[in-house]
């Protein structure tokens, strides 16, 4: 479970980080892909803004990068899932608050996905049991 919800936070945080700095502009325009386009709705495009946002997903990537390589080190584990949580908490409270810009298929896929975010943080957080050897002796610095 640790490895699966550090891994597609660490791809969230380079898809979106590195396509956010990298080319703030065709971010802005197309997020999140797939043909379909958040942010243009929510104000005019900012370069600087942009590309803060993308060096904020990728230096989330990184946390979420060493935690997965030291996946039983559960201190670590714990605290890159409350770094995301409080982004994915507060990032979520904000859309869910100006959905209506968006038709029902988008207002719905924001909810879906901003939760699902919500949800993979949160579970870094949960206690790992001593006998699913993810906690003690291996790596954990208590």
């Amino acid at each position: 479970m640790r490895y699966g919800s550090l891994g597609l936070l660490a791809v969230v945080g380079l898809y979106t980080g590195g396509w956010a700095y990298f080319s703030p502009a065709g971010w802005y325009a197309n997020f999140p892909g797939l043909g379909l386009s958040w942010l243009p709705q929510l104000g005019p495009y900012n370069e600087h803004l942009a590309k803060d946002a993308g060096a904020m997903f990728l230096a989330l990537a990184v946390l979420t990068l060493v935690a997965l390589r030291q996946v039983r080190n559960t201190r670590l584990v714990q605290t890159t899932g409350a770094v995301w949580l409080v982004f994915n908490v507060l990032h979520f409270s904000y859309h869910v608050q100006h959905l209506d810009m968006y038709g029902t298929r988008d207002q719905v896929l924001n909810v879906v996905f901003l939760a699902v975010l919500v949800l993979l943080a949160a579970g870094l957080l949960v206690p790992v049991s001593a006998s699913s050897g993810s906690s003690g002796r291996h790596g954990d610095p208590r």
